[in-house]
């Protein structure tokens, strides 16, 4: 079993517990059986569509999901996007768990497309975080990638991000990128947090791939692009807004590192309708 089957018997586990929906096991035959269609009721990108299948088969393998969209697609408010047929059980039982992966996911591929379309025509990318929701994070990060942002390490093990406690703890930036460069492989991009030009030099002379400045103000963040002249490649980070993207991609930063599109992104809103299959 992979970890998306984990996380999905996990949440049906959450939802019937011990004694199974009791309300849809009193109320509707076993025999009965249906079909439910997705609604969009706001414009959104959608994601976890797969998910959304995996969640009815678990229930009942006689369950039949088809999407008449991709994932990724624009829904448009209103728009019928996908069918489910099966034991009307199966389909009740499921649906705030199915519901549940849809309009997460979703939100988060509609808040990365949001801020990725608003960095059009800049050579500045949006790159997640690992702000994400525990044991989410698979499923979190592939929404980011469906709305067109970018992914930012996956977890601690795929990475270097020397950061400000990792420099206080060492006693340097230098000494911190140096231990880092020794028990790592030549393929391992080290980052180093800065917070002032300071710290913008010292990250350059101890050979720095990367730069993130750390909540700088524009000002801060033009002067330290000018300083690096492409000797490192620069990433704005720190209570990063919709609103204020373009303006910080125009400073020249190579990428915009958003935990909002993750951590504060509005579960958009899915409803799934059930009626009689020939209805």
């Amino acid at each position: 079993m992979n970890c998306i089957d984990r996380l999905i018997d996990l949440a049906l586990d959450e939802d019937l517990g011990s004694a199974g929906d009791i309300t849809t096991n009193a109320t509707i035959e076993a025999a009965a059986a249906g079909c439910a269609r997705f609604l969009a009721k706001e414009p959104l990108v959608v994601a976890g569509l797969d998910i959304a299948r995996r969640v009815f088969a678990r229930l009942d393998d006689r369950c039949r999901v088809n999407f008449m969209v991709e994932e990724g697609a624009l829904v448009a408010a209103g728009q019928e996007f996908g069918v489910v047929e099966g034991p009307y059980r199966a389909l009740l039982t499921g649906e705030r768990t199915a519901l549940n992966f849809l309009q997460r996911l979703s939100g988060i591929a509609t808040a990365s497309r949001q801020a990725a379309e608003l960095l059009a025509g800049t050579n500045c990318q949006i790159l997640d975080t690992r702000k994400t929701t525990p044991g989410w994070r698979v499923l979190e990060k592939a929404a980011v990638r469906t709305g067109g942002a970018h992914n930012h390490r996956f977890g601690l093990f795929d990475g270097v991000l020397i950061k400000d406690n990792h420099i206080e703890a060492v006693g340097s930036i230098a000494e911190a990128v140096r231990r880092a460069r020794q028990a790592t492989h030549h393929l391992i991009r080290v980052e180093v947090e800065v917070e002032d030009m300071a710290q913008v030099d010292e990250a350059l002379a101890a050979g720095a791939d990367v730069l993130m400045l750390d909540n700088m103000s524009l000002e801060q963040m033009r002067e330290a692009v000018a300083r690096i002249q492409g000797r490192a490649r620069t990433e704005a980070s720190g209570g990063i807004r919709h609103d204020r993207l373009r303006a910080i991609a125009e400073t020249g930063v190579d990428f915009i590192s958003m935990g909002a599109i993750t951590h504060s992104a509005r579960a958009v809103d899915i409803s799934l309708n059930v009626q009689p299959k020939d209805g």
